[in-house]
C-alpha cells in the first residue's frame, strides 16, 4: 500500500498491483522514501537535472502551464529555490494558486523525478544575493540589484522517482543480458517519496 498526498493534509491509501513486466522481476524494484532519505533522494537526482519543468495551475482544472528552470539551489530540509521575474505568468500564477509540480530528467533511461508541493513568493534581497550567478544578468540585466527579481521557494510534500539500484553501467548490462536471454532483468528502483 503507498500514500498519495493530494495536499498537505489530504492523503489517500492506493495499494499497488504490479503489473506484468514488473512481476517477472527476480528482484524487488519498489523502494518509498520519506525523511532524510527522501530529501537524499531528491536532492541527487534534481542535482543530475540541475534543471526542471516547473508547472503552475495544476488543480485548477484547465490545462496547467509548464516552463524550463534551473533550480538555483536545494536546501537541507528538501525547499528547491529559484530566482524569477516579479512580473512574469508564472509569478501571476502563482499568486492565484501555489500548488506546482516540477519534473526532472536525469538522463535518458534513469533519474526520473516529479515533485507536488506548495511555492511561495519573496522579495528577500540576501536570499536574491545567495542564489544570484552571474548568468543571471542574461534575464536581468541590471544585475544583481535589478528590482524584477523575485525569489520562489517550493516546500515539496510529495513525489514519485525512478532511478537505477546500482547505476548506468550495471543497469545496461543488465538490460543487454535480459535481451538476450528472454528475461526481465531490469536493475530500476522506484517508489513515492513523502517529505
Amino acid at each position: 500500500m503507498v500514500a498519495f498526498c493530494l495536499s498537505k493534509t489530504v492523503c489517500i491509501n492506493i495499494i499497488i498491483v504490479m503489473d506484468s513486466i514488473n512481476q517477472q522481476q527476480p528482484e524487488n524494484n519498489f523502494k518509498d522514501l520519506s525523511g532524510p532519505e527522501a530529501i537524499k533522494k531528491i536532492t541527487t537526482l534534481a542535482k543530475k537535472a540541475s534543471s526542471c519543468f516547473f508547472c503552475t495551475n495544476i488543480i485548477s482544472g484547465q490545462s496547467f502551464s509548464t516552463r524550463p528552470m534551473s533550480v538555483q539551489k536545494i536546501d537541507e530540509q528538501g525547499n528547491f529555490w529559484f530566482l524569477s521575474a516579479k512580473d512574469s505568468r508564472k509569478n501571476q500564477e502563482l499568486l492565484r494558486d501555489p500548488y506546482v509540480q516540477l519534473l526532472f530528467q536525469g538522463s535518458h533511461y534513469s533519474d526520473f523525478l516529479t515533485l507536488y508541493g506548495d511555492a511561495t513568493i519573496t522579495y528577500d534581497r540576501e536570499k536574491i544575493k545567495e542564489l544570484w550567478e552571474p548568468i543571471l544578468k542574461t534575464w536581468f540585466t541590471e544585475g544583481i540589484d535589478d528590482p524584477r527579481i523575485a525569489v520562489i521557494k517550493v516546500e515539496p510534500w510529495e513525489g514519485y522517482y525512478w532511478d537505477t539500484k546500482h547505476g548506468m553501467v550495471v543497469a545496461g548490462l543488465k538490460k543487454v543480458a535480459g535481451a538476450i536471454m528472454g528475461k526481465t532483468l531490469d536493475d530500476s528502483i522506484e517508489g513515492t517519496v513523502i517529505l
